[in-house]
């Protein structure tokens, strides 16, 4: 059965699935979906256009669904979307999008984001990411999957992070990540790929060793990013693993971090 603690304030338009949990003082809006088995905590507001699913666990003094910080923004009925089986910890922020761009803020499924970390207006977060405490994404930042932020790291907006991607605390991008890639640093360095997530993820040895060649050709070996990008392009066809990454420096429109 849904719970509702008598301190919660509710709103009667507000849709709550079955065995869903609100905690004391927490304020859920008009316009809200919260999927079933999902419980938030104490002191949270969840506002604006926001829908969650299932199976969620929401922690104390997040604020979820207000509205973007953009000076530009002028009271559109745009949205916060949230996936199944995320874990949202204390004090965290997500704003909804802005009509400059898709109208939508999209959290996918299966994410661990701790305390204090800020998802902007518009930005597109994957699943099964890791953000840790004090990651900040800026507006318009697509996250894709797998991806590990280090404590404290900040992103700047539309920067785009590839799947399997890592940074280590305290990394600032201001350039897009490419997908398998660490980085550490406020004057951000390449630092090899993560071969030991890909690894408990399944990748076999063989597509970590292309990977790790692949690396090497885009950092190490003097090629120019086209050069580069060509090469990685012709043993994709070998390695499908490859192809990501391919795909990502051909779209990449804020250069890649190198």
């Amino acid at each position: 059965m849904t719970q509702i603690h008598p301190t919660a304030v509710v709103s009667p338009g507000a849709r709550l699935g079955d065995n869903v949990s609100i905690g004391p003082y927490s304020v859920i809006g008009e316009n809200v979906v919260i999927g079933d088995n999902t419980s938030v905590g104490s002191h949270t507001v969840i506002e604006g256009h926001t829908e969650i699913g299932r199976d969620n666990q929401i922690h104390h003094f997040c604020a979820l669904g207000g509205i973007p910080q953009d000076k530009k923004y002028d009271g559109e009925p745009t949205k916060l979307v949230i996936g199944d089986r995320n874990t949202i910890r204390e004090f965290c922020s997500f704003h909804t999008g802005t009509i400059q761009d898709a109208g939508e803020t999209r959290i996918g499924n299966d994410n661990w984001i701790m305390g204090y970390v800020h998802i902007a207006h518009d930005c597109v977060v994957g699943n099964h990411t890791i953000f840790a405490s004090n990651a900040q994404i800026a507006g318009h930042v697509h996250v894709e999957d797998w991806v590990i932020l280090g404590g404290m790291t900040g992103v700047h907006q539309f920067v785009h992070i590839g799947a399997h991607a890592m940074t280590g605390g305290g990394t600032i991008l201001f350039q897009d990540l490419p997908p398998y890639v660490m980085a550490v640093g406020n004057n951000p360095a390449p630092k090899g790929i993560n071969s030991e997530g890909l690894k408990r993820r399944g990748f076999s040895p063989e597509s970590v060793m292309a990977i790790k060649r692949a690396y090497r050709t885009l950092y190490r070996s003097g090629l120019t990013l086209e050069e580069a990008r060509d090469k990685i392009a012709a043993e994709a066809g070998a390695h499908p693993e490859l192809a990501v990454l391919v795909d990502f420096l051909a779209q990449s429109k804020r250069g890649i971090l190198r």
